[in-house]
């Protein structure tokens, strides 16, 4: 294999060289001489990034191909700069079994050969039904990096404590849905005030603490970790600090939408903006910038959840839960480095060094010797959020007809180029 070399890049605000060999990084400094065989890359008024991870996509494969597959969903993710994502388990059938997760690796092999990488998750419970613990050991032996129940928050509580147990006995993070079954039923928005004015049935915050309260208190009298998935209010932010400051192995994501949406969004019933955690007020929004920022939120996620325009074309009541995610995640979250809100060193924090730490996942360091898995980020290009400008096979975004600026311009992982 010939050597890489991309000159002038921007890289956390200096230009840099950086030289790629053998899939490995070898040298990141600010002037590289080519060697005879290299490929050179002018990345002028490009930004380097190391290649993303997202720890929390619906892949939908299989069951649910109509709205997308494991090919369209890494299409996704490598024109939006994740070289590796962990897709949930509620397919169809579900990932209860070693047989779904070996089918869902073996597409993403068929389908993107060089990456991105898939790390399936497996059900922490059979069929999801919160009812009896799936065979965690055979699912992580098939390729599961973690289990959860996402999507189905398990009510009783002594199924989630063995489901803790079983699962750090494995080496295993349970990845929790946090939502009180019976404060959220048949909500589809936050309650508050936007909510009356609609007449919407809305979820209450104190749904999502209460069950991450359930977990992080769980964990510290077990001694276990736990991971909070989308975290999306103030309160839930308070009791994850409050579990930390008492050394609670608990780590939490959130995503793109919870840090630039509230839910004066739906007004107009717009399916669009229907989402589950739903968003929540401009409180909660200023509250999870600054937890991103400071740590108690330890990355950022998009759960992705891809679904078919007929399906989001229905009453608000009728509509499914979520957003495409992988496409737009950077683009959006870029615009709080414009803000001021974060820095690009936030951004690599985020989606690409805590949550390779948390789920024992390889990243790239740019160090000599490390995984060449990276992308150039053109800051500057604006592009109009269109389904034909989108590579998921789903186009629900409340984003859809804005026009955004900067979008990943070139992806290579392992010193390979797949996007």
């Amino acid at each position: 294999m010939s050597s890489l070399l991309i000159k002038n890049a921007r890289y956390l605000g200096d230009s840099v060289d950086l030289l790629v060999a053998d899939g490995k990084v070898q040298s990141l400094s600010p002037s590289i001489d080519a060697p005879a065989d290299a490929e050179v890359v002018d990345a002028a008024g490009k930004i380097l990034f190391p290649s993303f991870i997202d720890v929390h996509t619906h892949l939908r494969e299989p069951g649910y191909e109509w709205k997308e597959t494991v090919a369209t969903g890494l299409s996704s993710a490598a024109h939006g700069g994740f070289g590796a994502i962990l897709c949930m388990a509620n397919t169809d059938p579900v990932n209860d079994d070693a047989a779904v997760t070996e089918q869902i690796l073996e597409s993403a092999r068929r389908s993107w050969p060089n990456g991105p990488r898939v790390h399936p998750i497996g059900a922490a419970t059979v069929g999801l039904k919160g009812e009896e613990l799936t065979r965690m050991s055979e699912l992580k032996d098939a390729g599961c990096v973690a289990i959860s129940n996402d999507g189905r928050p398990v009510g009783n509580t002594e199924i989630f404590r063995r489901m803790l147990e079983y699962a750090a006995d494995l080496d295993l993070i349970v990845i929790d849905h946090c939502e009180d079954p019976y404060l959220a039923a048949k909500s589809h928005m936050n309650e508050g005030v936007t909510s009356g004015v609609l007449g919407i049935k809305g979820q209450p915050d104190v749904a999502e603490t209460i069950q991450a309260s359930r977990s992080i208190l769980l964990a510290e009298y077990l001694g276990v970790p736990v991971h909070i998935a989308h975290v999306s209010a103030k309160r839930t932010v308070d009791i994850i600090a409050w579990g930390k400051s008492r050394g609670v192995k608990v780590t939490a994501e959130t995503t793109p939408h919870y840090l630039t949406l509230d839910d004066t969004a739906v007004n107009g019933y717009n399916t669009l903006a229907k989402v589950n955690p739903p968003l929540r007020t401009p409180a909660d929004v200023a509250a999870m910038r600054e937890a991103v920022k400071t740590g108690v939120i330890d990355m950022l996620a998009t759960d992705h959840a891809p679904h078919a325009a007929h399906e989001k074309e229905t009453p608000f009541d009728e509509a499914p839960n979520g957003f495409t995610g992988m496409d737009l995640a950077l683009t959006i979250t870029y615009g709080l480095v414009r803000e001021g809100v974060l820095t690009e060193a936030d951004l690599i924090r985020l989606w690409a060094t805590e949550p390779g730490r948390v789920f024992n996942l390889p990243v790239n360091t740019f160090e000599p010797g490390a995984p060449a898995d990276f992308f150039l980020f053109d800051p500057d290009l604006e592009w109009q959020v269109t389904p034909e400008a989108l590579y998921s096979k789903s186009h629900n975004t409340p984003w859809l007809g804005q026009t955004l600026k900067g979008r990943v311009a070139a992806h290579w992982i392992g010193g390979v180029k797949i996007v």
